[in-house]
């Protein structure tokens, strides 16, 4: 098991020797134990792909090191081996010398059940991008809520099958910006029920690409200023005492026991309104508290994995646009 993430490139799982891994539930991979492994040369096209993310080993083998926004890092070998995606209508697609890394060294927020990260971000070296042609670039994904049963499944399609295309279905331009591992969105203004507030941008409008699109981060980060507005505006909108987190990470809670009428949340993106269901815009954080899933971060502004969920949610590398519709992923 690994974490999709459309936050970034590599796909990368534990690997033995451990110098220092996290505790997986999983064994871990033994490249030695894999007659398709091999190590990536430092002059190969794959190693200068990575950037200042790779550097040169003493044996001319290319090592990586990365970090996530969230501190969390893996280290090791960049190395070629066939990668096995099972498939839910069809047996296991084998897909030989795809570019992975072999982390020996790994720490951060990553939980037992995983054994790495699976890239799908837009530059080179990320499992879209290897699988390139084969997929015309697109991808999708429908994550199911939190509150789902414990046995439902998200599912993730590559190719033909990605495709968006339900009555429901709307879509909004991919912004094409540095670093090209995120996907870009440009988001106008939210509804907090009927009053819109807009983003800050330029005097015409918003600044395009003012957001990326992220399966690998939970809550959606907005700027401190627009932020404060939009939360002052749902607080009004809702008749019940705040409560505090504890651990401080959201600010605007309330009691889990609390009849909460809150209002519908719609973003507006550039040639798509999103509107968000009560799932997407709040979060239990224990038996006891519920709290509104966004936050203000003066960093780069995120479009979180809890506004997404039960949406189908259309990548397409190709077209430049990103869809969504409305869906019930655990019935997908």
């Amino acid at each position: 098991m690994a974490i999709a993430d459309t936050g970034s490139d590599l796909l990368w799982t534990q690997c033995k020797p451990c110098e220092d891994c996290y505790t997986q539930e999983d064994p871990l991979f033994d490249p030695k134990a894999s007659s398709t492994y091999k190590d990536v040369s430092c002059s190969s096209r794959q190693c200068s792909d990575l950037g200042r993310e790779a550097a040169c080993s003493t044996d001319n083998t290319c090592a990586y090191s990365m970090a996530y926004g969230d501190r969390s890092s893996t280290k090791g070998n960049l190395a070629a081996d066939t990668l096995t995606l099972g498939s839910t209508n069809s047996r296991p697609v084998q897909l030989k010398n795809v570019i992975i890394g072999c982390g020996h060294n790994n720490a951060g927020t990553f939980s037992k059940k995983g054994s790495g990260i699976v890239g799908l971000g837009g530059g080179p070296v990320s499992l879209v991008s290897q699988l390139g042609d084969s997929i015309d670039g697109k991808f999708s994904y429908c994550l199911v809520p939190l509150t789902s049963e414990k046995d439902r499944t998200s599912k993730i399609n590559f190719g033909t099958n990605a495709v968006v295309s339900g009555k429901e279905a709307v879509s909004t331009p991919l912004v094409k910006k540095s670093p090209e591992t995120f996907y870009y969105l440009t988001l106008e203004s939210i509804s907090v029920g009927s009053k819109k507030i807009p983003l800050p941008g330029s005097v015409s409008g918003t600044s395009e690409g003012n957001i990326i699109i992220d399966s690998g981060t939970t809550l959606t980060m907005l700027p401190t200023e627009f932020y404060s507005q939009l939360e002052e505006a749902v607080a009004s909108q809702i008749e019940a005492e705040r409560q505090e987190d504890p651990q401080g990470v959201l600010s605007l809670c309330y009691s889990a026991t609390a009849d909460l009428k809150a209002p519908v949340i719609t973003m507006h993106f550039d040639g798509a309104d999103v509107k968000l269901d009560f799932s997407n815009s709040f979060v239990q954080l224990s038996e006891e508290l519920v709290c509104f899933a966004f936050r203000g971060s003066d960093d780069l502004s995120i479009y979180g994995n809890l506004s997404q969920m039960n949406f189908l949610v259309g990548y397409d590398t190709v077209s430049q646009k990103v869809s969504f519709e409305p869906a019930d992923c655990a019935k997908m």
